[in-house]
């Protein structure tokens, strides 16, 4: 079983610091939030991961082995995938166009036609919008195309940025009843969210970062029945 381990993370852009030090772990089969305001570090971390940016310190490990640094061609068959904030998609192409994307990784091609069935089921508007253009999608359609696109590539561990950033109540609903069928499935989760309460009763242990480092770490539910932790680490609750 493949276990992520990220030690002392560090990554700068010149004489920025977008992250200065964090430590997380993610076992299989678990679902680990990555919580703190915007700007605290969470989308770096991902990009780092997921080999899209680079660390200047620190180490990655995946089932044991070293990544840091790799680059995202060699990090997604290594069974890691990223569903990106801002639904960063190829928008003149069509909806399946995007998702055949998303496997270019496999070794075995002849997947693809079952793994996109397998979205189409998970998200049946996709199926609806599957020769239409990915720029004429509504924000919750583009998110879904962003996860399933992510999907394509049958990863062990799905990391996601910010899924419920813009969109309407009902739709992060339907995406969160998504994220706990695919977690019933097998599939582990390491989820970046500004919603506290959304990420905490999704996951099983969560790491707090602040000004891009790891500040508090521990069980979701205990982090959310105390208000002092979400006062001061997380910016919410009453003063």
């Amino acid at each position: 079983m493949s276990t992520l381990s990220v030690r002392h993370l560090e990554v700068r852009y010149g004489d920025l610091v977008g992250v200065a030090d964090v430590s997380l772990e993610v076992a299989a089969g678990c679902v680990v939030a990555l919580l703190g305001s915007n700007g605290a570090g969470k989308t770096t971390t991902l990009n780092a991961i997921a080999g899209l940016a680079r660390a200047s310190g620190g180490a990655i490990d995946w089932g044991g082995e070293a990544i840091t640094n790799l680059p995202a061609f060699a990090i997604v068959p290594r069974g890691l995938a990223l569903s990106p904030e801002g639904w960063r998609l190829f928008v003149g192409q069509t909806v399946e166009q995007n998702l055949r994307l998303g496997a270019t990784a496999l070794g075995d091609k002849r997947r693809v036609p079952a793994l996109l069935e397998r979205v189409y089921a998970i998200f049946p508007r996709l199926a609806e919008r599957r020769r239409q253009r990915a720029g004429t999608l509504s924000g919750g359609e583009r998110q879904m195309l962003a996860l399933g696109r992510a999907l394509m590539s049958e990863p062990k561990l799905l990391m996601l940025d910010e899924p419920s950033l813009g969109l309407a109540p009902a739709i992060v609903d339907l995406l969160y009843d998504t994220l706990r069928r695919l977690h019933r499935e097998g599939l582990t989760l390491l989820l970046a969210e500004q919603s506290v309460p959304l990420a905490l009763e999704i996951a099983d242990y969560a790491y707090v970062l602040q000004t891009g480092r790891t500040v508090l770490e521990g069980k979701a539910q205990d982090l959310a029945g105390d208000p002092q932790v979400q006062r001061i680490y997380l910016g919410v609750g009453g003063p």
